[in-house]
């Protein structure tokens, strides 16, 4: 079985309307070609050295991918390929690239560096910087610090790796984002913006390139036990692993999903705030936060 196919493609589109010959004018067919089959796929993964990144790159490797990761600790993205080395097949075996996303020519020449080895399955954007920031103190610095890593380090790499994707007519790019980003939240001032900045991106990417036969999904976490999050000083609803995270975006890509939202038991609650008319939702999220 070739990688190619293990990309589940939609069945022969009706000729009458052109997005129906792309998609099999079907309302409920998957939004991109679900991923079942991992063996032989070829993976980047950028940000990679913990948290959800780290161990979605573990679950796709015991999979049978290719795991290609990059991040700015080389350290630990070493420290994961010494202890992820069962794969019999050399070509299996998982690759360090340590990488600073906001280095636009870094993220290039990486990029390029990877492909020349062959064609890549899923990209993954998992690249993330958090603080907590009021708007009685802020700190303009570590805002263009959230901007630079969370948002455009992702257009860094989109520019980087679509043209062979577009070229290739296969592929899939996968942004993590944040239920952060769907609407203001109180302490959020620096973070909220840039996620909501990539669900947009997701979203407008989808329009552009399913066409073209690309997957695009948009990945918006609740909290996840990660050094991110570490540093909450409340208790955080519905708190899960970076393993269940993996997990939950797996089955995901399985099922051929645009939104993969985790866990839905806070993840449905966050999307229903989304409804809320304005005079409703501040007042809501001032009780409920305390804030």
């Amino acid at each position: 079985m070739t990688a190619q196919s293990r990309f589940v493609e939609p069945s022969p589109a009706r000729k009458d309307h052109p997005a129906q010959q792309r998609r099999g004018g079907h309302l409920l067919r998957p939004f991109n070609p679900p991923i079942t089959d991992w063996q032989g796929l070829r993976v980047w993964l950028i940000g990679a050295s913990s948290g959800i990144g780290a161990a979605t790159a573990a679950a796709l490797q015991a999979r049978g991918a290719q795991v290609l990761l990059s991040a700015r600790s080389a350290s630990a993205l070493d420290a994961f390929v010494a202890q992820h080395t069962e794969a019999d097949d050399s070509r299996l075996k998982p690759q360090a690239w340590p990488l600073d996303v906001t280095d636009a020519q870094a993220v290039t020449r990486t990029a390029q560096a990877i492909l020349q080895q062959g064609p890549l399955d899923l990209v993954l954007y998992c690249a993330g910087h958090y603080r907590e920031m009021r708007a009685t103190a802020l700190d303009m610095a570590d805002l263009k610090r959230h901007l630079d890593i969370n948002y455009t380090g992702a257009l860094h790499v989109i520019d980087a790796v679509l043209p062979s994707l577009i070229a290739r007519g296969r592929g899939h790019v996968s942004l993590i984002s944040s239920v952060a980003g769907f609407r203001g939240l109180p302490k959020s001032l620096a973070y909220g913006p840039t996620k909501a900045a990539l669900t947009n991106l997701a979203e407008t990417l989808y329009l552009d390139l399913e066409p073209l036969g690309l997957g695009v999904s948009v990945v918006h976490p609740g909290f996840v036990q990660t050094p991110l999050t570490a540093q909450n000083d409340f208790t955080m609803p519905a708190l899960i692993t970076p393993e269940q995270a993996a997990q939950a975006m797996i089955d995901g890509w399985a099922g051929g999903a645009f939104d993969i939202h985790y866990p839905k038991r806070f993840t449905r609650w966050m999307k229903l705030l989304r409804l809320l008319p304005y005079r409703l939702y501040f007042p809501a999220v001032r009780r409920f936060t305390g804030l």
